[in-house]
């Protein structure tokens, strides 16, 4: 039995009787008295009697009820099923929920957060997730998170990096007004945050092709295995109302299965018992080629293969990805899956499964820090965890198939869908969809009734639309200056940022709303290195270590290390197939330009034929990396008879020369910049 299923010598069988009744909920008994116990859970309500439920392990683990555990997994253990103390402080009158709801509410797709611009007392919110397997969306639920955003949140609508909503600002109070809403509109925020298998992600373009429809149901697939089973979520959200989906045979048939003592027989949740993962848990599900996922970042990684004629045959899988660190902390970093094996397509819902079984058995529920399943893998290394995972499988793995070279696809722009219909793939800067993009995109999404995709890079795929939509759509987004992808910058199209300030309580720094101007600044650092308008470096930002826009992957990733100050992180590249490397610490965002401008010069320099900013980092290496920074002067300018025609006289020229340095540029260029803006002015000017 693993430990984290422990805590009294015997378990205590859940009755018949109370098994028909799990949803109605009389209070709290104590697993067993510890001092560990009464001293990690503070009850907001004297306790009561009732039979604890608690899954019977199968494994034949001895018990060592004295191991340590995480607070986290005290609070898993005594919660009903993660419904206590969340259910009664639901009931308050205060505007927040004590620490033991705070850690359950993220199962049910909830983070608790607040206003950390605000000084003195704290403005509690909730920021919710959706769970969208694939990024699909419906038409209905679309709508209605435009609605909610604008009743219950703060009028914006997050997409994110694991293909779903985000929904800030929502209040305790509407809490469950805002739950129910989603829930009867064909949405669900269940297993969106928390210690369980979170959103699945797969290509999100609608591509009718074999490979990509196998991909897309595979990955429900998976979603519906591992979706919780004991009800909690409707149990509070909508006052146990049933909501009967139906599951492929296969799925259910998959959980069923006990065959290799993989389940808790006696259990609400057959998989994940009353204790659920050590931590969260990713799954991404491809096609060969096809790296719009970050495959390679999610504890495990499934891809489809096929024969010659392009009919699916099985699937390589990947494990132990990973990009979540602690700073400081040598011991935790970003990893990437490496292959465990091959299975024929029958078998990988039994697979996905047993792999999760051995993360919850062996993954470490002491400290939360080293308890993702990336962990279990690098201390017991591949060979011995996918022994253990065969144990569990029931088969051995057969060798992992030969694969062509990784692509990130963006899918942005117009494409044909392969049945006479066309999807566009319109860019969002960091998912953020407010103002007249929202109002835009509801009018189109409403007008034509179009279905929509999430990406994994936070942008949004309108599907299904006709031929002689193509027209009205492309002018009614122009309009509102939402443009196709070749007038956006190309570094916008790539780059990435996590929420961060002001509501993420992780924060150390801003993200999302400093990396506007920072990608500014690298577009002025381009111009003034000689480096082309379409050459563009991956740039992705987070205001903590934890990694959610994935910045360990990029080519230049910023990793906030203190206030105002970030980690500079450099050697990932376009396809994401490569780890970074920490490059610098506590680099303040107003010297940014002072290590930048040098690497872009000398890579404009000194690179190869056709190599990325990422590719010539990793080769030059971090020490001839660092000596350039240290001894740059500025770019080298090779004089030029034109500089001084561009000006009258000589106090023009020293007048344009100091507003230039300012803005750390030369009287040329400031001077070019603004001619080209007075002609374009002009141009747009005679088209009206």
């Amino acid at each position: 039995m693993t430990t984290a299923f422990q805590g009294a010598a015997t378990s205590v069988a859940l009755n018949d009787h109370h098994r028909s009744q799990i949803h109605t909920f009389h209070g709290l008994r104590p697993a067993y008295a510890s001092s560990l116990t009464r001293n990690a859970l503070t009850l907001s309500s004297p306790a009561r009697s009732f039979s604890l439920i608690r899954a019977v392990s199968t494994s034949g683990k001895p018990e060592t009820a004295t191991e340590k555990r995480s607070k986290v997994e005290i609070f898993k253990e005594q919660s009903n099923f993660i419904r206590y103390p969340l259910n009664e402080d639901l009931l308050t009158d205060s505007p927040n929920i004590n620490e033991a709801a705070t850690q359950l509410i993220k199962f049910h797709g909830s983070y608790q957060q607040y206003n950390r611009d605000e000084r003195g007392t704290r403005s509690y919110s909730f920021m919710l997730r959706t769970k969208n397997p694939c990024g699909k969306v419906p038409n209905q639920l679309y709508l209605t998170m435009d609605d909610l955003a604008d009743q219950f949140g703060i009028g914006t609508l997050r997409l994110t990096t694991r293909q779903t909503f985000q929904l800030h600002g929502v209040l305790k109070k509407n809490l469950k007004t805002v739950m129910s809403t989603i829930i009867h509109n064909m949405g669900s925020t269940l297993g969106a945050c928390g210690d369980l298998n979170r959103n699945v992600l797969a290509p999100a373009a609608p591509i009718l092709r074999k490979d990509y429809l196998f991909a897309q149901q595979t990955a429900e697939n998976i979603a519906a295995l591992l979706t919780p089973q004991s009800g909690f979520y409707y149990d509070i959200w909508v006052d146990g109302e049933k909501f009967v989906t139906s599951e492929p045979p296969e799925v259910v048939q998959a959980r069923n299965d006990n065959s290799h003592g993989t389940n808790f027989p006696d259990s609400p949740e057959p998989i994940y018992g009353t204790q659920f993962l050590p931590r969260k848990f990713k799954i991404a599900v491809t096609v060969p080629t096809d790296n719009s996922v970050d495959i390679l970042t999610n504890d495990i990684g499934v891809v489809v293969v096929t024969d010659d004629d392009g009919e699916p045959q099985g699937f390589n899988i990947y494990v132990g990805g990973g990009m979540g660190r602690t700073h400081r902390l040598e011991t935790t970093f970003p990893r990437l899956a490496e292959p465990l094996g091959y299975v024929p397509k029958e078998d990988i819902l039994y697979a996905v499964k047993a792999i999760v079984v051995t993360q919850r058995e062996n993954g470490r529920r002491d400290d939360r820090k080293y308890s993702r399943m990336k962990y279990l893998i690098s201390s017991w290394g591949i060979e011995k965890f996918r022994s253990a995972v065969e144990q569990y499988y029931g088969k051995k793995f057969e060798p992992f198939r030969k694969l062509p070279d990784w692509e990130f696809k963006s899918y942005l722009g117009w494409h044909e869908q392969g049945d006479g219909s066309l999807f566009y793939g319109l860019h969002v800067d960091n998912g953020r969809i407010g103002g007249k993009m929202k109002k835009t995109l509801r009018e189109i999404i409403e007008k034509y009734n179009l279905n929509v995709r999430i990406t994994p890079n936070q942008n949004i795929i309108l599907t299904d639309i006709r031929a002689a939509w193509k027209r009205p759509i492309t002018t009614t987004l122009a309009q509102v200056g939402l443009l196709q992808p070749r007038f956006v910058d190309p570094l916008n199209l790539t780059a990435m940022a996590c929420p961060a300030f002001p509501l993420c309580p992780l924060a150390i720094t801003e993200a999302e709303r400093g990396i506007p101007d920072i990608l500014k600044r690298i577009r002025t650092m381009f111009e003034k290195v000689g480096l082309k308008y379409n050459e563009s470096v991956v740039v992705r930002v987070t205001g903590c270590p934890n990694g959610c826009a994935r910045p360990y992957m990029a080519e230049l990733g910023l990793v906030g290390d203190g206030p105002n100050s970030y980690q500079i992180w450099l050697g990932g590249n376009k396809n994401q197939t490569s780890l970074a490397q920490s490059f610098m610490d506590k680099v303040k965002v107003h010297d940014l330009e002072k290590v930048l401008e040098p690497l872009f010069y000398y890579w404009k320099q000194k690179r190869q034929s056709k190599e990325s900013f990422g590719e010539f980092t990793a080769r030059i290496g971090f020490e001839k990396l660092k000596e350039y920074v240290e001894k740059w002067e500025g770019p080298v300018v090779a004089p030029t008879r034109h500089n001084l025609r561009l000006f009258a006289d000589k106090e023009t020229y020293e007048a344009m020369d100091g507003l230039a340095k300012l803005q750390n540029k030369t009287a040329h260029q400031l001077a070019m910049e603004v001619i080209r803006n007075f002609v374009a002015s002009n141009q747009n000017g005679k088209s009206e």
